[in-house]
């Protein structure tokens, strides 16, 4: 699990999304398809995004999850590029 330098990481804070009651999904996977070989994604929820964690890792995705402030996750995605 080859974790690429965090400057090679995107941020995506889907919490404002949430909160005007948007489903961020497909902003989220629009973002992990255009990442380029050796970047990832760094992604802010309002809560442990279980399913996506799921549904990238089946996709070819390593995940590292943090407890974030205010009860916030922050989850890294990206591919191991081998």
């Amino acid at each position: 699990m080859n974790m690429p330098p965090l400057t090679r990481f995107k941020r995506f804070d889907v919490r404002p999304l949430f909160k005007r009651g948007e489903e961020p999904l497909p902003a989220i996977l629009q973002r992990v398809r255009s990442l380029a070989a050796g970047e990832g994604l760094i992604l802010v929820a309002p809560f442990l995004p279980s399913p996506l964690i799921e549904l990238l890792g089946s996709q070819g995705f390593e995940a590292k999850v943090e407890r974030g402030e205010a009860g916030s996750w922050i989850v890294y995605f990206w591919q191991d590029a081998e």
